[in-house]
């Protein structure tokens, strides 16, 4: 995480901390498109076993039989035909940092990732292209029986029954034609293990940096936290900025045991030429507890819905959310919940933020199915439109299938107010520093539940955004 310690006026954080580009210096480097042949060379390449091979090309025919979205934002100007789907580093996955190859090591050097690392977190991925290229966990927690490594290991390690059988079992690739195209060419990503009764004080985090132009990304995220036992995992992302289209499609899958809890925290900074069609689903057991924490901050066109599967009677599931939409960007973010077991709760809070004639919409989905009595459900979306170029809507839906339950949502869509402005210019602020307090204000609850590096990420961030400074 980049260390913002001694940067304290606006003007001196720069986006070039994101912006940066490394030249491609690729071991491998596919046609782009996507073929059979594309579609084996990668399984080739990653040595997969034959049942993930047999995956990969069902997940293909999935994609080719499957529609585009046609309900969101237009994705128009993503042609797969143009998009290569698998570049590979130079150079192995390292279990030390010294090992990594100098360039990319330099990269993640100036993402602040080594540092982060020794101050405050129990593990570090890093994943550069299509390939994690640095993976550690620290012994004492791997000592409590923890797994956490790249999930092309995991396949092939200890615990390669457990990848089979929770492999896109959460999220199929039948859900929609992304996650078919990454059941057919994902690569990269996370394996996580938690034993019964095991809890992770110090979090864990996955970086992903996108470098090759006009490439996609499909890293995969698996975690399986059993009875008892507790996770934090933190989730960044950021690519430099290019004139033609890359693609992030990755996928998150988190499995919570009985009376288990999970944090997922995430801040995804990509560029303004991203199409980020990613997707996270969590199914939870009895007891258990999802809680996550999103800020969207970048891609051109985001579809983001992290969904929630109440599957045990008392599990219960929080999200909070905050998504900023400068201009070029039309952001489609929110949440989904399924309310199976009886006496489920589930509390979805979000803010956006749109300006210079950004779009960002909210969009939930709450189910609560029949069986699943004595549950509770409340949306809460607040959006902010900072001019009148700007757009905002909200799209929440309800499928209430038993009279037992408590529903609520409530939304509110405003523009800032010139009065707050007027007052703060008058008390010596400039009209941008009195915007970037106020906005700052509205996303403080968002914050407050970021880990402190990634909170101050956040708040520089719209900083910068209000600053226009970030391209």
């Amino acid at each position: 995480m980049p260390d913002f310690e001694e940067k304290t006026q606006v003007e001196e954080i720069d986006r070039s901390l994101y912006d940066f580009k490394d030249k491609v210096d690729a071991d491998l480097i596919l046609d782009s498109g996507l073929t059979r042949k594309i579609v084996e060379t990668i399984s080739e390449e990653k040595n997969d076993p034959e049942w993930m091979r047999q995956f990969r090309l069902k997940s293909l025919e999935y994609y080719n039989s499957l529609e585009i979205p046609n309900w969101g934002p237009p994705i128009d100007g993503l042609d797969m035909d143009n998009i290569v789907t698998y570049v590979r580093p130079k150079g192995a996955m390292h279990a030390k940092w010294e090992e990594v190859p100098e360039d990319i090591k330099n990269t993640f050097e100036r993402l602040g990732i080594p540092q982060a690392e020794r101050a405050s977190l129990a593990g570090v991925g890093a994943q550069y292209d299509s390939e994690i290229v640095y993976h550690n966990v620290k012994k004492e927690v791997a000592a409590q029986g923890v797994i956490y490594t790249d999930i092309e290991s995991a396949l092939r390690g200890p615990k390669a029954d457990l990848v089979e059988k929770y492999f896109m079992k959460a999220v199929p690739p039948t859900d929609h034609k992304f996650a078919a195209l990454h059941g057919a060419v994902w690569s990269g990503g996370s394996f996580v293990y938690v034993p019964e009764g095991v809890s992770v004080e110090i979090p864990l985090q996955s970086y992903f940096r996108l470098n090759a132009p006009g490439a996609g990304q499909f890293e995969h995220t698996l975690i399986i936290v059993e009875k008892g036992a507790y996770l934090h995992f933190i989730e960044g992302c950021s690519a430099p900025k290019y004139n033609i289209a890359n693609l992030h499609a990755g996928c998150v899958e988190i499995f919570v045991g009985e009376d288990a809890r999970v944090r997922y925290s995430t801040i995804e900074n990509w560029s303004k030429n991203m199409y980020n069609l990613n997707t996270k689903r969590a199914i939870v057991e009895k007891g258990g507890a999802i809680e996550w924490v999103s800020g969207s901050f970048g891609s051109h066109t985001s579809y983001l819905y992290p969904m929630s599967v109440l599957k045990g009677d008392d599990s219960r599931m929080e999200y909070t959310g905050i998504t900023f939409a400068g201009n070029g960007q039309n952001l489609d973010t929110g949440a989904k919940v399924v309310h199976i077991g009886k006496n489920t709760s589930s509390h979805i809070s979000t803010k956006s933020i749109s300006r210079d004639g950004g779009i960002s919409n909210f969009r939930s989905e709450v189910i609560i199915n029949k069986n699943a009595v004595d549950s509770k459900s409340a949306v809460t979306c607040e959006s902010l439109m900072l001019d009148d170029q700007s757009r905002s809507d909200t799209i929440p839906v309800s499928d209430i299938r038993n009279s037992r339950v408590d529903i609520g949502h409530e939304a509110r869509i405003g523009r800032i107010s010139e009065e707050a402005i007027f007052y703060l210019m008058s008390r010596g602020l400039s009209e941008d520093d009195a915007k970037a307090l106020i906005v700052g204000g509205f996303a403080e609850p968002i914050a407050k539940e970021l880990p402190v590096e990634y909170a101050v990420e956040m708040n520089n961030l719209i900083n910068l955004e209000m600053k226009g400074s970030i391209g």
